[in-house]
């Protein structure tokens, strides 16, 4: 079922792309910021010949027109880049903006979409239909692909496919499994009020600190008791801010934190138990409290025709080897915005590699990618469409 074509125009591509990620690596944008990268992927557009349009403010939307008529693929890559500081000095390439850079392997999905578009455009006249490229802005805060489905990236589109390189899997590897593959994510702030006073009286006072210690305690009690033991989640709280100095009893207290899970039913469980430990909690200390709980990211479930499909793309273009399969992950992903709306698939392409230092997590200063990953990814890219538009 694999193309041979796009293989070889793929491997005879691969300076060129890691020469483009490396660009972007040094150039590092963040979200809704992308304005160099998106004008350096219009040009590569440009050399192809590929007709595509812009969106607002940043991200491209492509289209290569297939010579028979068919259904409609979407193919997307992030490009934003994080607020990290890079600690890597033995690369050439590493960020040259403070405070900014690829941590997270953006710079490598857009390069490898790029080069899968060559190899997708030099073989058009073969596709039984259509080819959307997606180059997407502002993953990273999940915001993105909600602006692109409001510009009509969906329009007329059957199907989705996306992918992340991965530092978590060993570069030579690459995965689809059926089913969950990235957690929603959300972000939560409650604020409890009590009544401030000094440290040696405090009868006189509601102490913030006592309520949302109590909070913070009680409410991990929400998954062990509350969730089922068969069913993923994670809250957390990450961020307390509390007090003034070592003799004043707090009036105020605001925590922060993230809830991850693999559906929206036991999102909303979630949510509502959040609610109420934060209300009867504060009611048992004389306090009140007030929730803002925002939605981030859904679930990303893969649709299992579409993983099907994908695993029989990674065995016939790399082997039975390369086909690995990666346990779910709760990190978010706003590829589920897609699909949301249409079936899909994600994938992750592997890049660990401890004997070139990319064993790093994601988000992490020292983060890097084994670029011999990005061949397989790009091949990936334009055989899964292929596949898919040309299956019977």
């Amino acid at each position: 079922m694999i193309n041979q074509d796009i293989k070889k125009i793929v491997q005879q591509n691969i300076k060129e792309m890691v020469a483009f990620r490396r660009d972007l690596h040094r150039h590092p944008e963040l979200p809704w910021e992308e304005f160099r990268t998106t004008d350096k992927i219009a040009e590569q557009l440009d050399k192809i010949g590929i007709p595509y349009r812009r969106t607002e403010p940043t991200g491209i939307i492509a289209d290569i027109k297939g010579g028979k008529p068919g259904k409609r693929i979407l193919l997307r890559a992030d490009i934003d880049a994080l607020p990290v500081q890079e600690l890597s000095d033995n690369i050439d390439y590493k960020s040259t903006i403070d405070g900014k850079m690829h941590a997270c392997g953006h710079d490598t999905h857009a390069a490898m979409l790029l080069t899968a578009a060559k190899a997708l455009y030099a073989i058009r006249d073969q596709l039984k239909g259509n080819v959307r490229l997606v180059f997407q802005p502002a993953e990273e805060i999940a915001q993105g692909a909600k602006g692109m489905i409001k510009q009509g990236v969906l329009d007329d589109v059957d199907t989705a496919f996306g992918m992340h390189i991965w530092s978590q899997t060993p570069v030579g590897k690459v995965s689809c499994v059926v089913g969950s593959s990235f957690a929603s994510a959300d972000l939560l702030t409650v604020r409890f009020k009590g009544k401030g006073g000094h440290g040696s009286m405090p009868h006189d006072t509601i102490d913030a600190v006592m309520v949302a210690s109590s909070f913070v305690m009680n409410i991990q009690s929400i998954v062990s008791r509350e969730v089922s033991p068969l069913t993923p989640a994670v809250v957390t709280i990450g961020k307390m801010d509390v007090g003034t100095r070592f003799n004043v009893i707090a009036e105020n207290a605001v925590l922060e934190g993230t809830v991850r899970c693999f559906s929206v039913e036991v999102r909303n469980k979630i949510e509502d138990a959040i609610r109420r430990y934060a209300n009867q909690v504060a009611a048992m200390y004389r306090a009140t409290a007030e929730v803002e709980y925002i939605y981030g990211t859904l679930p990303v479930i893969n649709d299992e025709q579409s993983a099907l499909l994908a695993q029989k793309v990674i065995v016939e273009s790399f082997g039975e080897q390369a086909l690995y399969f990666e346990p779910p992950t709760t990190g978010g992903e706003d590829f589920s915005f897609y699909t949301e709306n249409i079936p899909g698939a994600f994938a992750l392409v592997g890049s660990g590699n401890p004997e070139k230092d990319t064993q790093w997590p994601h988000h992490h200063g020292c983060f890097n990618v084994d670029e011999d990953g990005m061949t397989m990814g790009a091949e990936f890219y334009a055989q899964y469409a292929w596949s898919y538009l040309n299956q019977q």
